[in-house]
This record gives structure tokens, C-alpha cells and sequence, in this order.
């Protein structure tokens, strides 16, 4: 109980103590009232706070000032003054948290209240600091409590009183400021509280609404690029967002889409950064990591007037920015990218949402990607089965005794009539072995089918090369047909042409037989005439071929040719004079042909 003043009775002193104690309960009501109706705003409780002490405290001036003892300062952030030019003062002061240079920093790093009777003649005062001295001298602040702000995880600010008169404090007063610090610490940890919520709420509705674009995007990654881009700039406190892929070839960065006012250094579809370019979303492609720089002014690039940097700096005015790649597979394929206009570090939080975005991206585009590849895929088999159908169909019938070429041509041209019965112009050409058949008596029967393999892929490599229609094969002979089913200019020529190319080849394999121990030759007949050619068989047996005169003569030049020597008929040698040399071997009776033939050599 305080000692009565002069004239006051006992009783007069209870009233006095009683009505004190009930303006107390009443603010701290009042106060504890703010603190529910302002879950996310500190300023009203500190407003409020602020007022009733100065009121109950008999103080003049106050201020409450944030900062925690791991930073480097603390400011007001709200201030009560007996006039204007004295609450500006407390606005713009910036206060070091270091013990000897002021007391509300030793209350915050001691964590205990300092109750000073006069700051005209405390230490720090003596000890000239000038933080002290300018409240003293300027501000004529004389009797002073300085009392922590005390959260969970410790001191979270200062709440000062000041009287320009020496005036102490009494003990009352101390434990009424040190119970409206608590309050305002326990409204700081509300807001941080409901804001950390509100912002857990809000990010965990975004990857929501994301999910659902992507669920509703199999096939265009643009919404759901559009709806993280967004959900990133507003939850990041970023004017705009952006993302960025690497090209196929992995040397460029390509702006692909951004959300936000639109910027010059940043459109989509143009611009572009080397890989090797040391900015921050180069960087974290490059390296595989997240960038987050606080500000880009104090960054070594800026210093050294690096072009990128100094685009996005001076031209765009960046500050912070943070980069977070996109991961597939172990690699990076992109980023994203946040920035802000003033230096405002983005947190780990922040670096935390974009991560889980930058994962969602990849998942869009995988998803688009393989749709499109099944889409792609589907439609294809789809045609290739409808096509290979119908064709499987008619192969079915016609590779059994068409070479391939003409089965083919035979479905281009949707009709199987071509194959019927009917007389051509044809140019025939007939080759075999010279020798053949001893030295299938004197070798074993894998070196003979080892030749025959050898020879028939070689000049059937140069009959498909030279266009030829049909080429029926009997062990070591060959017949050759041109015009007929496929047709063509010079039938003469062509299987002239091919009677060559037959011979050079067969030189280099004869010489090569040689070396075994293989005695053999080759030789070659070519007549032009017409013959009778179609289908000839049964059913599951079939072949294309041709009758007639022309093709006697052909098999009997081929019979008559020596090793090295192609044989010509009186009428394919007057077809092909102009273009080849050709000597006369005067007339040869053939077996089969009623009358002697002149035969001619291609020398």
C-alpha cells in the first residue's frame, strides 16, 4: 500500500488504489478484446497497448520496437508522443541491438525489464553513446522503463515509457508495463500464427486448384503453366512469375510463359539465356539447385556490370529473386522464377511452395507428353492396321509367286487383272552357271548351297536395282523379264544394262570361287520379242511367267554363251546397236527354233 500523501486519509488512499486497480482490469479488458478482433494485424493491439499504459503509467511518450536479438537492429513499429515532432522521432529511429549502445537492446538480449530513474545519469550516457544521448539531450527523455516483448522462441521486441522529468517509475507501473508486454507478445504470436495458417490454407487450396488443371490438361500443359504461375506470384508477394525450359539441345534457357505485367527481358517465345550464363535462373538449371539471391545489388555480377544482370537491374528493377529448377529424372530441364522490386528476401517457405509447383510442372508435362505420344501412336496403328489389313489380304495371295515389286505394284493399282493371260513386248534375258553341274558332282552339298546362296543374293541385289518385272529361278538359271508386269522404255537396253552388271559382278565371285578350288563360269542370253505371260498353276501353287519364241531364243543364247559372253538376238541387238558395240556371230541353230538364227555378241 502506498504511503498517504499529505491529506489524504486511509480511506481516500483504498478509493484511489481501488479505482486504479479497475482502470487496469478495464484496459487490460480492452486490450485483450483488440487481441481477438485483430488475429492478423498486430498495429491495433500495439495502438491500444500503447495508450493505456502511457494513460495508467502516467507517461507522456511510449514506443513498442520489433527486432530479436539475432538481428542487427530494431524498429518501431508503433510509437505514442506528447507531440508530433517527438512521436516522428521514435517512427524513424533505427535502434543496433548491441548492449552498449542502447537499453532497450539489453533488454531484449537479457530478456529482463531496465527501469531507469534517469538516463541523464545512467552508464550508457557517461559511456557517450549516442542513441542515449540524442533521447536525453534532443528529446529531453529522463525517467525511462524499457521492458521485453517475451514469445515462445524469446524475445521478439522492446516496449519503452518515457517522462521528461526524473520521475521513477513505481513498482506497480513496472509490472503493469511488463503485463502489456506480454499482451503485445502474445498478439505478435497470434498473427504469426493465423497468418502462417491462413498461408498454409491458401497454398495447400493452390496445389489443389492445380492438381485439378492438371487432371483436366492431359493434352496442353499452358493452363496448368497459367494456373502455378499465378498461385506463385501471389503467394510468393511477386509481381510476376516465370518458367523457363531448356531448348532440345540443352544450350539455351527459353522464356516459356510468365504471369504478370508484362516485362521487355522477359516474353515468352523470345527471349533466351546461354546456359552458360552465370544469372540466377541459368545457375539453377545449370547446377541443379535453388538460387535465392536477397538482392542483386550487392551481387558480384552487378559490381561487374555483367549485361544480363544489368538488364533485369537497372532496365526491369529487380532486386531479389529466386530461382527453383523443375527435376526430371535426376536432371534439370527448366526453372521457375520469382522476383520483387524491393530487397525483400523470399524465405524458405517460399523456396519450399515453388519447389512443390516446379514438381507439379513436371508432372503436367510428362502427363502431356506421354498422352501425345500414345494420341500419336494410336493414330498411327490405327492406320498402319487398316491399311496392313487389306494389303495382308491380297499379299497373302500374290507373294507366293510375285516378287515383291510387283505384288506391290499390283496393289497400287487396286486390280489383279494384270496378272491374267496376255501377249507383251518383252525383253528376256537368261543366265546360269557355266559348270555348274560338275562342280555340284565333285563338292560337298553345303559348298554348292553356299554358292547358289552367294550368287542369287548378289545378281538378285542387281535385278531389283535395275527395275526388272519377274525373275523366276530354277537352281542356277535365271530368267529376267522387263515391260511385263512392270513396264518400261528400252526392254532391250535394260536387261542389256542388267547382262553387264550380271557379268562384273559374277567376274569378282568367280574369281573369289577360285581361290577355293572352284572351277565356274557364267553366261548370259538376251532376246526382245513378244511372248504369251501370266499367271500359271494351281491353287496354292502359282507362278508369273512367259512362253513364246522370244523367250526360247533367250534360254538357248544362254545355253550357247560362253564364260564372260552375253549372246543377243537378231532383234534385241538392232534395239540396243546404237548404245552398245555388238558383233555378228553369224547364224546358229538352236535347239527348239525350227530355222537358223543370226546371233550377235556385246563385246
Amino acid at each position: 500500500m502506498k504511503s498517504n500523501q499529505p491529506g489524504e486519509s486511509d480511506i481516500e488512499v483504498l478509493a484511489t488504489e481501488l479505482a486504479n486497480s479497475r482502470k487496469r482490469e478495464y484496459a487490460t479488458q480492452e486490450i485483450l478484446q483488440v487481441i481477438s478482433l485483430s488475429r492478423d494485424d498486430v498495429q491495433p493491439v500495439f495502438d491500444a497497448i500503447l495508450e493505456r499504459a502511457c494513460d495508467l503509467c502516467e507517461a507522456p511518450s511510449a514506443g513498442l520496437l520489433l527486432g530479436r536479438p539475432q538481428d542487427k537492429t530494431m524498429t518501431f513499429a508503433a510509437s505514442l508522443g506528447e507531440d508530433s515532432s517527438f512521436d516522428a522521432a521514435l517512427d524513424y529511429a533505427v535502434i543496433p541491438v548491441d548492449r552498449d549502445a542502447a537499453y532497450a537492446a539489453r533488454a531484449l538480449l537479457d530478456g529482463e525489464t531496465y527501469h531507469l530513474e534517469d538516463m541523464g545519469e545512467s552508464e550508457l550516457y557517461h559511456l557517450g553513446s549516442s542513441f542515449v544521448r540524442n533521447n536525453v539531450d534532443k528529446l529531453g527523455i529522463r525517467s525511462v522503463i524499457f521492458t521485453p516483448l517475451m514469445g515462445q522462441d524469446g524475445a521478439l521486441g522492446t516496449m519503452a515509457l518515457f517522462r521528461k522529468e526524473v520521475r521513477p517509475f513505481d513498482r506497480e507501473q513496472i509490472k503493469l508495463v511488463e503485463s502489456f508486454a506480454a499482451q503485445a507478445a502474445i498478439a505478435i504470436e497470434n498473427a504469426r500464427q493465423f497468418k502462417a495458417l491462413q498461408t498454409r490454407l491458401s497454398r495447400e487450396a493452390a496445389t489443389r486448384e492445380i492438381l485439378e488443371v492438371i487432371s483436366q490438361s492431359r493434352d496442353d500443359e499452358q493452363p496448368v503453366f497459367n494456373a502455378i504461375l499465378k498461385r506463385a506470384s501471389l503467394l510468393c508477394k511477386s509481381p510476376q512469375a516465370g518458367l523457363m525450359l531448356l531448348n532440345s539441345a540443352g544450350t539455351k534457357l527459353e522464356f516459356i510463359a510468365g504471369w504478370g505485367p508484362p516485362t521487355k527481358h522477359f516474353v515468352a517465345g523470345v527471349s533466351e539465356w546461354s546456359i552458360d550464363d552465370p544469372i540466377a535462373i541459368t545457375t539453377a538449371v545449370r547446377e541443379n539447385r535453388i538460387v535465392n539471391v536477397p538482392d542483386l545489388q550487392a551481387d558480384h555480377l552487378t559490381a561487374s556490370k555483367h549485361p544480363s544482370r544489368m538488364e533485369i537491374v537497372e532496365k526491369e528493377g529487380i532486386r531479389s529473386i529466386l530461382a527453383v529448377p523443375l527435376i526430371k529424372d535426376g536432371k534439370a530441364i527448366g526453372c521457375f522464377d520469382v522476383f520483387r522490386l524491393e530487397v525483400e528476401p523470399f524465405s524458405e517457405d517460399d523456396e519450399a511452395l515453388l519447389r512443390s509447383f516446379a514438381t507439379q510442372a513436371v508432372i503436367a508435362i510428362e502427363n502431356v507428353q506421354q498422352f501425345k505420344a500414345l494420341e500419336s501412336l494410336n493414330a498411327e496403328l490405327g492406320d498402319r492396321v487398316q491399311e496392313q489389313v487389306g494389303e495382308i489380304e491380297r499379299m497373302g495371295l500374290l507373294k507366293r509367286f510375285l516378287p515383291a515389286a510387283v505384288a506391290d505394284t499390283v496393289i497400287s493399282q487396286g486390280s489383279e487383272e494384270m496378272l491374267a493371260s496376255h501377249r507383251a513386248l518383252l525383253g528376256v534375258l537368261f543366265c546360269d552357271i557355266r559348270g555348274f553341274t560338275a562342280f555340284c558332282e565333285s563338292a560337298e552339298p553345303e559348298e554348292t548351297i553356299e554358292v547358289l546362296q552367294t550368287y542369287h543374293q548378289e545378281l538378285g541385289k542387281l535385278i531389283n536395282d535395275h527395275g526388272a518385272g519377274v525373275d523366276p529361278r530354277m537352281g542356277d538359271g535365271i530368267m529376267v523379264l522387263f515391260n511385263d508386269p512392270l513396264p518400261c522404255e528400252d526392254p532391250a537396253g535394260d536387261a542389256v544394262r542388267l547382262a553387264i552388271a550380271m557379268q562384273e559382278k559374277m567376274a569378282e565371285l568367280c574369281k573369289s570361287w577360285k581361290r577355293l578350288g572352284y572351277r565356274l563360269g557364267f553366261g548370259v542370253g538376251v532376246s526382245l520379242g513378244y511372248a504369251t505371260v501370266g499367271m500359271v498353276g494351281h491353287e496354292g501353287r502359282s507362278d508369273y511367267t512367259a512362253s513364246g519364241t522370244a523367250v526360247n531364243i533367250a534360254a538357248r543364247l544362254c545355253d550357247e554363251a560362253a564364260d564372260g559372253e552375253i549372246l543377243l538376238s537378231a532383234r534385241a541387238a538392232v534395239a540396243v546397236e546404237e548404245n552398245f558395240k555388238i558383233e555378228s556371230r553369224g547364224e546358229l541353230s538352236l535347239k527348239g527354233v525350227r530355222e537358223a538364227v543370226e546371233v550377235f555378241e556385246l563385246t
